[in-house]
């Protein structure tokens, strides 16, 4: 098993409450640093934990200590964004002896205006398995599975289907994207390189997503719920849902109905003045 390290480079595995993550997405399998758990953990993660950014909208601090991210997603009937879930996800896979590293992106969706890389990744290499897969566990609609990073690559993952491709870069330093098909074919999802990244270089994209004013993240409430047969996003005030085949449906939500929805079809929990302060921002929208 891989030892916590301490100087920075490290994910707090130490620290984390392993039973009641598993517990959290439901996942009994083995606990070893083989490419079948791999699979295993990330089906049961992206299932089980919702992506959401209510805290930066509320204008609440997004810590990303461990303690606090597992107070929030495991303990807390929260979900998080892609910071969160990466910093968790790692945590688990430090406990269990994975080598691995973490990996910024630059989310392009088809866009081609340079923005700034703000999303958080995962490139594992399994003690059973030679290849590299990237584990994309925050981006709130998948994939159910790891996909190996390698040009040409391409899988169906029960009827969700995304593609890996390089291009070469600056200075010849490969550039990774990743692919998925939608309504319209199919649309760059984001692009990434394999330098990597560490807990302090995502505690300054955290702070950028959370507290920025062009960050879109603090202007309103986005929300995600994935599962095999179908994926969920609340934009503001927009709830629609996307099937595997591309098919989607859209309605808006009233003010009133923000708290149902939210805990009903995406497993996210706010009450009070939290959810009083979501509602007049929908109201406003």
């Amino acid at each position: 098993m891989t030892e916590a390290r301490n100087d920075g480079h490290g994910w707090s595995g130490d620290r984390l409450d392993l039973d009641g993550y598993l517990a959290r997405i439901g996942y009994e399998g083995e606990r070893a640093p083989t490419l079948e758990v791999l699979r295993g953990l990330q089906r049961a993660h992206v299932t089980s934990i919702p992506f959401e950014n209510a805290n930066a909208v509320l204008g609440k601090p997004v810590a990303l200590d461990i303690e606090t991210v597992q107070d929030r997603l495991v303990r807390g009937g929260r979900g998080g964004y892609c910071y969160e879930h990466v910093v968790l996800f790692a945590s688990a896979l430090e406990r269990l002896g994975f080598e691995f590293t973490g990996l910024i992106g630059r989310v392009t969706l088809g866009n081609f205006k340079v923005l700034p890389a703000t999303h958080a990744l995962i490139a594992v290499r399994p003690a059973d398995d030679d290849r590299l897969w990237l584990c994309d566990v925050g981006f709130g609609n998948g994939p159910l599975a790891p996909i190996e990073i390698a040009d040409g690559v391409e899988v169906d993952l029960d009827g969700w289907k995304f593609r890996m491709e390089r291009r070469a870069g600056v200075l010849g330093i490969d550039e990774w994207w990743l692919h998925q098909y939608g309504q319209d074919g199919w649309l760059d999802r984001h692009t990434f390189t394999l330098l990597p990244q560490y807990p302090i270089d995502y505690a300054v994209g955290s702070h950028f997503v959370s507290t920025h004013s062009r960050s879109p993240f603090t202007a309103r409430l986005f929300a995600q719920k994935f599962t095999a047969t179908h994926s969920h996003r609340l934009d503001a005030a927009t709830w629609t849902t996307f099937r595997p085949d591309g098919s989607a449906t859209e309605r808006k939500i009233e003010p009133a109905e923000l708290g149902r929805v939210l805990a009903e079809e995406f497993g996210i929990v706010v009450e009070g003045e939290e959810l009083a302060h979501l509602e007049r921002g929908l109201a406003s929208a």
